[in-house]
C-alpha cells in the first residue's frame, strides 16, 4: 500500500511538472510571436516615417461618416464638431449620427448642432426601442441605408480625430483598388486620468498600433478597430453589412473582407483621440464584451483554417485562438501551480525554473513594450517604465480575469440560448 501511495504521488508530481512545462512553452511561444510582431512593427514604423503622405485627387469621392451613439450626451457635441472640422472638402462628405434609442439629452444636443451647422450635411437618425437599442452593428446598418457616400467612415461617439485623419484615410484607400478598408491609429485622450488609463495608453501603443504595424509588415494583415477607418460601400454591400450578432463587429467585418478577396491597409498618420475607461468596473464590462465578441468571431470562422481560399487570415485565426484559449489556459495553470506551491499544497520540481523564466519574461516584456512607446513623442519617460512593470504584474492579471469571465459568460449564453447584450461604455466629462 505504501508503494502504491508513493507511485501515485510520483505520478501526480510528474503530471504536474509536465503540465507546467507545457504551460511555460505555450506562454513563451506567444510571447515570442508578440516580440516578432513588435520588431516587425518597428520596422514598419521606420519605413512609414520615410513614406510621403498620399494625396487626394482633385475631385475626391463623397464620404458618409457614421457615428453610432447611445446616451452619448456627455461627449457627442465635441465629437461632431471635430468631424465637421475635417480638412476634407466640406461639400464632399456628410456626418450621420445614429442616436440609438437614447434616453438622455442626446437628441436635443444634436438638434441644436443641426441648427448651428445648417447646410453642413449633418444628419441625425433617431431610433427607438422598436428598431434601435440593439447594439452597434444594428445602428451601423440603419445608418448605411441613409448614407449616400461611395466610401463609409466610422467613428465612435467619444472620438476627437485630428483634422487630417479623413483626408489621409481616403487618399490611402484610393491608392489600391483591392484595399477594402484603411484603418488609422487611435490614441488615449484621457491617459492621465488614472493609473488604469495610463495602462490603457501603453496597451494602445504597444498591442494595438504596433501589433497592427507588425502584422501589416509581415503578412499584409490588419484588423479593423471600432473607429477611425474608411471602408468601400460596395464592399459592405457585398458582405451584407455588419453582423448584428457580433459584439466585436470590427473583427467580424475584417474577416468578411479578407474572405471576399480584399485586404486592409494601416495608415498611422490618420490619428484619432478617444476616451478610455477610467475605473475598473467600466473597463471590466467593456473588455468582457470584447472577449465575448472575439470568441464569437473565432468560432464562426474556425472552419476557414481548412479553406484554401481563406489562407490569408489563417495567422489571425490561429493568433486569436492562441490568445483566447491556449494562453488563457496556460496562465491559469501557471498561476495555480505558483499559488499552490507557495502555500505548500503541492510541490513542483520545475517551480524554480518557472520562476526564473517568469523573471526573464518580465524583463523582455518591459524592454519590448518600452521600445514601442518611444515611437510616440513625449512617451519615452522613466514613469512609463514603472507603468509597464506595474502593468505586467497587475494589468495582465486583470486581463486574465476578464478572459475567464468572458469565456464563462459566452458559454452560459450559448447553453441557455441567451441573447448577448451590448454594454454601453460609460463616458466622462
Amino acid at each position: 500500500m505504501a508503494c502504491l501511495r508513493v507511485d501515485k504521488e510520483v505520478s501526480t508530481i510528474n503530471l504536474l511538472d509536465f503540465s507546467l512545462l507545457i504551460a511555460i512553452i505555450s506562454i513563451w511561444l506567444i510571447l515570442i510571436v508578440n516580440l516578432i510582431l513588435t520588431i516587425a512593427g518597428y520596422a514598419y514604423y521606420l519605413k512609414w516615417t520615410r513614406t510621403p503622405t498620399p494625396k487626394l485627387p482633385e475631385k475626391p469621392p463623397f464620404v458618409s461618416i457614421m457615428v453610432p451613439a447611445h446616451n452619448e450626451g456627455i461627449v457627442i457635441v465635441k465629437t461632431v464638431q471635430a468631424l465637421l472640422n475635417f480638412d476634407y472638402p466640406s461639400d464632399r462628405y456628410e456626418v450621420i449620427v445614429i442616436n440609438d434609442n437614447s434616453d438622455d439629452d442626446s437628441a436635443e444636443l444634436l438638434a441644436n448642432l443641426q441648427q448651428l451647422y445648417d447646410g453642413r450635411n449633418l444628419k441625425v437618425i433617431n431610433t427607438d426601442k422598436t428598431n434601435g437599442g440593439k447594439g452597434k452593428s444594428n445602428a451601423l446598418n440603419i445608418g448605411l441605408k441613409q448614407a449616400v457616400g461611395s466610401i463609409i467612415s466610422i467613428y465612435d461617439a467619444d472620438n476627437t480625430p485630428e483634422s487630417g485623419a479623413l483626408r489621409i484615410l481616403v487618399a490611402e484607400l484610393l491608392q489600391d483598388d483591392k484595399a477594402g478598408a484603411v484603418i488609422g491609429k487611435f490614441r488615449t485622450r484621457n491617459k492621465n486620468a488614472s493609473i488604469l488609463t495610463r495602462f490603457i495608453n501603453v496597451e494602445t501603443l504597444s498591442f494595438q498600433w504596433m501589433a497592427q504595424a507588425g502584422r501589416q509588415q509581415l503578412f499584409g494583415l490588419c484588423t479593423i478597430p471600432g473607429t477611425n477607418y474608411v471602408i468601400r460601400r460596395s464592399v459592405l454591400e457585398e458582405v451584407g453589412g455588419w453582423d448584428v450578432k457580433a459584439l466585436a463587429e470590427d473583427t467580424e467585418i475584417s474577416f468578411q473582407l479578407y474572405r471576399s478577396g480584399y485586404h486592409i491597409k494601416f495608415q498611422p498618420r490618420a490619428v484619432t483621440w478617444e476616451q478610455e475607461p477610467q475605473t475598473i468596473d467600466v473597463w471590466f464590462r467593456q473588455r468582457t464584451r470584447w472577449v465575448k465578441g472575439n470568441i464569437y468571431v473565432i468560432l464562426k470562422n474556425t472552419k476557414l483554417l481548412f479553406d484554401r481560399k481563406a489562407r490569408k487570415i489563417r495567422f489571425d485565426l490561429l493568433y486569436f485562438m492562441a490568445v483566447y484559449f491556449l494562453l488563457m489556459t496556460s496562465l491559469i495553470l501557471s498561476d495555480s501551480v505558483f499559488v499552490f506551491s507557495v502555500s505548500g499544497v503541492v510541490h513542483s520540481n520545475l517551480q524554480g525554473f518557472s520562476n526564473s523564466v517568469w523573471i526573464f519574461a518580465v524583463l523582455l516584456f518591459v524592454l519590448s513594450t518600452f521600445v514601442t512607446v518611444t515611437t510616440e513623442k513625449g512617451e519615452m519617460t522613466f514613469t512609463n517604465v514603472l507603468v509597464i512593470i506595474f502593468m505586467y504584474l497587475v494589468y495582465s492579471q486583470l486581463w486574465l480575469a476578464v478572459a475567464v469571465y468572458g469565456m464563462v459568460g459566452y458559454i452560459r449564453e450559448q447553453v441557455f440560448h441567451q441573447q448577448a447584450k451590448w454594454y454601453k461604455t460609460k463616458r466622462y466629462k
